[in-house]
């Protein structure tokens, strides 16, 4: 979706604490389809159906709410490979993509990318008052994921 098509919330301020409120300290799964079995794969690993997912495909409503408002105005304008991981705090976004190889990585990956997400992020989107601001991170090329018993 073409951001400057998202009609803009009638309170970014309420928008933004609503979303924060409601998301802070969770993790959201924003993708546009998965591959054969990925979700179902997803499913099995500890707390894979915790993950909030939000589909780029369906359109926001008109205004947005919350959700809407950050991923179609401020996470898919970014243009990182879909799927992404999204760790939400108060203070900022922490977004990785979720491909390797040319793939969704496997599911069992995501706690690993979450252990590090801190200091290995493609972006972070700052929380500014009504809007966040975009900072980028570790290059789209990279994803490999460092764990205690080395990297992959």
């Amino acid at each position: 979706m073409n951001p400057s098509t998202l009609c803009p919330p009638p309170d970014p301020f309420g928008h933004q604490a609503r979303f924060l409120e409601r998301f802070a300290r969770r993790t959201l799964i924003v993708h546009a389809g998965f591959p054969v079995g990925w979700f179902e794969e997803l499913l099995k690993q500890p707390g894979g159906g915790g993950h909030f997912r939000v589909d780029l495909r369906i359109a926001p409503g008109q205004p947005p709410t919350p959700i809407e408002w950050v991923v179609h105005g401020f996470i898919a304008p970014l243009e990182l490979p879909l799927p992404l991981l999204v760790r939400v705090d108060r203070e900022a976004l922490y977004i990785r993509h979720l491909v390797k190889n040319g793939t969704a990585a496997h599911p069992s990956e995501i706690l690993w990318m979450l252990d590090d997400i801190l200091d290995r992020y493609h972006a972070r989107l700052q929380v500014q008052p009504g809007h966040f601001a975009a900072e980028t991170g570790i290059p789209v090329s990279d994803n490999r994921i460092e764990t205690p018993y080395g990297s992959f």
